[in-house]
């Protein structure tokens, strides 16, 4: 890996993927399709793109059960205990509808309301994620969302991988379509004859699910549009070499695109990194596309000190953010930008990948400057309550309709003054 001293502020390499024009419109014509013939499109669509005509779109039970006879036995109990972590952590996250009451009677409050519907997108092929079901169903079950609707795209044999309908259907997901790409993005947002329409899309794609989100947003609420995978190992001298090359390589075979930067004080530390990351590399079954991202997207950076270290990663703001130093707690407070912290050397970012139970759905690009991660927040909506007395009507009214006069707003004025005839 390439060893660079800090001499002015950094930034990653953003990877965000806008699409071609091409695609664009390749997307804008299968969304159009989808609108206009439903299920016909859906069907003619899968079997241009995943190669298989179907007759059936939706999961069936015997679905579920041949993917628990093709799923080796071991891991099922291993789905259900990250399940019941994850649960856990995000039942801390619900937050309750309140109300207060003023002495003139006011009343004022905020109602929170879960979306009825939500659609889950979960990739196939090379790409397929139980985890991703997980992580993405769990939160919008915590906050009570009644219909949740998972697509992904089959395989040539006409099957969802076994270990995602696993997932699904130890979560008790009901609805479940073999479909996939820009198509099913708009079966989610717009409805077939068959898939009916949702509030909202989650779930990451490829870069034709990703355009598609962007397109129907407005008519549906999304997620985010994510871009690849990013970890920052924040480390000092304390740091075992194997240990950060480990987790940097943990990241990097994720995509050619992704980006594994180690920000560390110490330039021992920072070239017995790079010559690990080196000898990993060359016993990693993904060693093309983990090569590419070190490569293309990978840094080490040598600072002066901790403390500009730190300022370096918040600069950086990443997805994944290991602090492996000597007193990694000190540092936490001193964060500001970051989607999730892992803290010390025991704190390997798979772990928070699978079973923790925090979300895995990130921030990347540096939008952990301003976003967070997927949250039982992202499920529900909030509506404010007004309700005022006579008497707060009384007191009020004068000052209301000043305001609104000086908006140039007669009506406005008029609706409240009306209340004192």
């Amino acid at each position: 890996m390439q060893i660079q001293r800090v001499t002015k502020n950094v930034s990653l390499k953003r990877t965000i993927d806008s699409g071609t024009e091409e695609q664009r419109r390749a997307v804008l014509d299968i969304l159009a399709n989808v609108q206009k013939e439903g299920d016909t499109a859906l069907r003619t669509y899968t079997k241009e793109f995943d190669g298989v005509l179907l007759d059936e779109l939706k999961v069936t039970e015997q679905d579920i059960k041949l993917a628990y006879q093709n799923l080796d036995e071991k891991y099922t109990p291993i789905i259900r205990e990250a399940a019941e972590n994850i649960r856990d952590y995000h039942s801390r996250q619900v937050k309750q509808s309140w109300m207060t009451m003023k002495d003139n009677g006011t009343i004022l409050g905020q109602k929170i309301t879960p979306l009825d519907a939500v659609g889950v997108y979960v990739p196939g092929g090379k790409a397929a994620y139980p985890s991703s079901v997980l992580m993405n169903v769990i939160p919008a079950q915590v906050a009570g969302v009644e219909r949740i609707v998972m697509v992904s795209p089959p395989g040539k044999d006409g099957t969802i991988p076994a270990g995602v309908l696993v997932a699904a259907d130890i979560l008790g997901v009901a609805e479940i379509y073999k479909v996939g790409g820009a198509q099913a993005v708009g079966a989610l947002a717009y409805g077939t004859e068959t898939i009916k329409p949702v509030d909202k899309i989650v779930g990451p794609g490829n870069i034709f699910v990703a355009l598609a989100k962007r397109e129907v947003y407005g008519n549906v609420d999304i997620d985010m549009i994510a871009g690849p995978s990013e970890i920052v190992v924040l480390a000092d001298e304390t740091a075992l070499p194997n240990e950060v090359a480990a987790d940097l390589l943990s990241q990097a075979e994720h995509d050619e695109r992704a980006s594994s930067i180690l920000v560390t004080p110490s330039m021992e530390l920072a070239e017995a990194v790079s010559v690990e990351v080196e000898k990993q590399l060359a016993i990693l079954p993904r060693e093309e596309i983990a090569r590419a991202s070190i490569n293309d997207f990978g840094a080490i950076y040598v600072t002066s000190d901790l403390d500009e270290a730190v300022q370096i990663v918040n600069e950086l703001a990443p997805e994944h953010l290991e602090i492996m130093t000597k007193e990694p707690m000190e540092q936490v407070g001193k964060i500001r930008h970051a989607g999730a912290i892992f803290i010390g050397r025991y704190s390997s970012e798979p772990v928070g990948d699978y079973f923790a139970g925090p979300n895995h759905v990130l921030p990347t690009n540096g939008t952990a400057r301003f976003s967070s991660p997927l949250s039982v927040d992202d499920f529900t909506k909030k509506s404010s309550i007004i309700s005022y007395s006579k008497r707060a009507i009384d007191e009020n009214a004068p000052k209301i309709a000043a305001f609104a006069r000086l908006e140039g707003l007669e009506a406005h004025a008029r609706a409240v003054e009306e209340r004192l005839k």
